[in-house]
């Protein structure tokens, strides 16, 4: 049952990636990637894929910290896209562009799917030092890549103050409002390792 219940989600996986390769705009620089979704969707991938190989025999590494870490990545996708889509849907993709089977595989399905697979059958969170670091570096890595390399070589999508950074409310904010933006972000990531670390450990006594 667990390896079919692992199956079923690679596929999927599989699917989704693909088919974020079908809306790419050539103009755009960063393609699909220019969004942390993506980065996120391809992260499950890569987890999706290793927990197949375990059931499979082919390795015996769990890779519990990335793994750990996936799961924050998630949390972080779910809680910071239904915030701002609930605040305006136009915060965080344009109408015109949105597909309700894949917004909600990304940004609900996927991620439930994933955490069931990792809390109730995997285990995660026995270290949290690896994904405290792992936060920070992507806390750096994502402003990064948004501020110095897609913000410069794309002109959309356009904002009231600026243009070209991945999701449209970035561009209503001043530089610093973004840092602080980016900032906040980081510090949300902890309290979601936290908030994993302790599901983890709730699961662990319920299976005591």
């Amino acid at each position: 049952m667990i390896k079919s219940f692992r199956i079923i989600i690679f596929l999927l996986t599989v699917f989704y990636s693909l088919e974020q390769f079908r809306d790419i705009d050539p103009a755009m620089f960063g393609w699909q990637f220019r969004y942390l979704t993506i980065w996120t969707l391809t992260a499950n991938l890569i987890v999706a894929g290793q927990m197949l190989r375990l059931s499979t025999g082919k390795t015996t590494q769990k890779w519990e910290s990335f793994v750990s870490f996936v799961v924050v990545m998630n949390m972080a996708v779910v809680v910071q896209y239904w915030r701002l889509y609930f605040m305006d849907p136009l915060k965080v993709s344009p109408v015109e562009g949105t597909i309700w089977w894949k917004e909600y595989y990304l940004h609900v399905l996927g991620p439930i799917l994933m955490w069931i697979g990792v809390f109730l059958i995997l285990g995660v969170f026995s270290r949290l030092k690896p994904v405290f670091y792992a936060a920070i570096i992507l806390g750096i890595a994502y402003p990064a890549w948004a501020e110095l390399v897609l913000h410069p070589l794309n002109a959309k999508p356009i904002g009231t103050v600026t243009a070209g950074l991945p999701y449209p409310f970035l561009n209503n904010m001043e530089f610093g409002t973004r840092m602080v933006f980016y900032g906040f972000s980081t510090v949300a990531n902890f309290v979601f390792i936290l908030i994993g670390w302790s599901v983890a450990k709730g699961i662990a006594k319920l299976r005591a």
